[in-house]
């Protein structure tokens, strides 16, 4: 990992390992961030939305940064610091920044359709705790689409050096490489990860390593080096299960991958219903094949 830029190469969307009542269970968190950098990932992103943070109580939200840090060190962790308010938003940074952490992802306003001046005002509020912040654009969600236009003019501002792209139009990163040619591009939806690192992406903020590292990592290596004899075949390998990342359900598939794969997934906190059986049936069909085929 780049020291400066510790954002940059597989960075880990953390699931949050719960136990049977739906407490968190933090020794077995702090083991799976310290098996994922054994694994070959270069970090852990907690508190995103893989993470189920929006169900998380301050006090756990603020442990789990911290029991991360503790297990991998500070410079391999970037929490997410979203919030309904900017304010909210910039003391999770700044909380962040004192348990070591050396930067923070970071969604537009989330509470409502935000206009252009007011995304400009959160970023610039959470740029002021002195953590770079790398911007989390995901417009399905939450109905604010940081266009390329606007994401260099956060960048030119000094508000953001980054970018999780989360649209799924990777046209975007060659508008943007364009338009702010310094701001790192991270492939944000599992799914699009070969043609956005083909198009220059510098990490990936990823969710299926969290089942299946290595295989994960060493198809992030291949495409970002162009390999695409090594990177191809395994993208297609990896896809079936890739393609959850951009569903609506993909905390639980990617829990249920990891159940399968031999890691602790467990149950989700409410709302997040369990899969319907046929798709827990595809999960565990694609996951199986995968396991078998030495992906795991």
């Amino acid at each position: 990992m780049t020291p400066h830029r510790p954002w940059r190469g597989v960075l880990v969307a953390t699931a949050l390992p719960l136990n049977d009542d739906l407490s968190v269970n933090y020794d077995r968190y702090a083991e799976h961030c310290a098996w994922l950098v054994a694994n070959g990932c270069d970090g852990v992103v907690p508190n995103g939305s893989l993470g189920e943070y929006q169900v998380l109580t301050p006090e756990e939200r603020a442990r789990v940064v911290e029991t991360a840090v503790a297990a991998i060190g500070g410079e391999r962790v970037m929490p997410g610091v979203a919030a309904y308010g900017s304010a909210e938003s910039r003391r999770w940074a700044e909380q962040a920044g004192e348990a070591g952490c050396r930067a923070v992802m970071l969604l537009p306003p989330n509470a409502y359709r935000a206009d252009e001046r007011s995304v400009l005002a959160h970023y610039a509020e959470v740029a002021r705790s002195g953590l770079p912040v790398v911007a989390y654009n995901n417009p399905i969600d939450t109905k604010v689409d940081l266009v390329p236009e606007l994401l260099a003019r956060l960048h030119g501002e000094g508000h953001i050096q980054g970018v999780k792209e989360f649209s799924g139009d990777v046209r975007r990163a060659y508008r943007i490489a364009e338009l702010a040619p310094e701001l790192d591009l991270l492939v944000g939806a599992d799914d699009v990860l070969l043609e956005l690192a083909i198009a220059g992406a510098k990490g990936w903020v990823a969710g299926y390593p969290n089942a299946l590292p290595r295989a994960s990592v060493e198809l992030y290596r291949a495409a970002v080096d162009g390999d695409l004899d090594t990177a191809l075949p395994l993208y297609r390998q990896l896809h079936p299960l890739l393609r959850w990342d951009s569903q609506v359900e993909f905390v639980q598939a990617i829990k249920l991958s990891m159940d399968i794969a031999g890691r602790h997934g467990g149950p989700c906190r409410p709302p997040r219903a369990a899969l319907l059986p046929g798709q827990e049936a595809a999960v565990r069909a694609a996951t199986e094949k995968a396991v078998a085929a030495g992906l795991a």
